[in-house]
């Protein structure tokens, strides 16, 4: 009986590449729930991609689910799956699509932790005019300033920062731009760090924030860098990107009650993404509400 063929998967993957135009990290997560997928095919006896229907499918999550994947990654694979079989559709080597329809067992959503107002303003007090510390304020005060995701952070070009007008514009999630304000004290933090960048820059390097031997900085440093100025400044939870960017769009929908707005500026495609941090602002005005209500308030023993 002959084996399953992979070589689709890999069309599949060159298509997201040269087409879609997807990150590695995405590419490199396609790659990784395919071949889960294709490996328990060929463990069914599946000699064919045509063959499989919603029964194979629900057995793979079921599977998995077993294995100890949560629901966000059985999600995740599911939908792996499912663009693959569309890609498959389009390109007329399946007839129908399988995962159409199937489910993954649902998640309990998790409220996105934010830091408040005081310790936003602890760990922004950042002393010093050493270069590294110059830049990482710089840093911080962006990731703040304008909501940005880890990757876009670190994919920022020199020509993608506007001082005079305040903007800083934004490569996102599938290659899709926006142009995002810079608050006064985001733009002072840069403008310091742009006056002194060249020490460290290396010739041609075009990134606006680069390590100290010149190069683009790592994802990785960025996420370690933060932890360890979250220790620094006393903030008594950790520290990384992504804290930064919930506490932005959380402290600005508290404050304006906008959410179309604080969509647009976290580049979320689906406005339901952005209505977890509606929830979160309910759970904040219920908890000064049992504070506050003599209602609501618990009596003194």
């Amino acid at each position: 009986m002959p084996d399953l063929d992979s070589q689709p998967i890999e069309q599949f993957l060159q298509y997201l590449n040269i087409e879609r135009r997807l990150s590695p990290l995405t590419l490199k997560h396609y790659r990784r729930d395919l071949s889960a997928f294709h490996e328990f095919c060929r463990a069914q006896a599946v000699n064919e991609w045509k063959q499989l229907d919603k029964h194979h499918l629900r057995a793979f999550i079921s599977q998995r689910h077993r294995k100890g994947l949560i629901s966000s990654s059985l999600q995740r694979e599911l939908s792996a799956v499912r663009s693959f079989f569309k890609y498959l559709l389009r390109e007329g080597q399946v007839h129908h699509n399988p995962a159409q329809g199937v489910r993954a067992p649902r998640m309990p959503r998790k409220l996105p932790k934010a830091l408040d107002v005081d310790q936003m303003n602890r760990l922004l007090e950042i002393q010093g005019d050493d270069p590294l510390v110059v830049r990482d304020r710089a840093i911080l005060e962006l990731l703040y300033s304008s909501g940005l995701r880890l990757a876009e952070l670190v994919s920022l070009n020199l020509a993608d920062v506007d001082l005079k007008d305040a903007m800083v514009r934004i490569t996102g999630k599938g290659s899709k731009t926006r142009v995002v304000p810079i608050g006064r004290m985001a733009r002072d933090a840069l403008q310091q760090w742009f006056q002194i960048r060249h020490a460290l820059a290396g010739n041609g390097e075009n990134a606006v924030f680069v390590s100290r031997r010149g190069t683009r900085l790592s994802p990785r440093t960025i996420q370690q860098r933060l932890h360890e100025w979250g220790i620094r400044q006393g903030v008594d939870t950790g520290i990384h990107p992504h804290k930064m960017r919930h506490s932005f769009a959380t402290h600005l929908l508290e404050s304006s009650g906008d959410l179309r707005a604080v969509q647009e500026l976290l580049g979320h495609a689906d406005i339901s993404t952005t209505q977890v941090y509606t929830h979160l602002d309910f759970q904040h005005l219920a908890s000064v509400y049992d504070k506050a209500h003599p209602r609501a308030r618990k009596k003194r023993s």
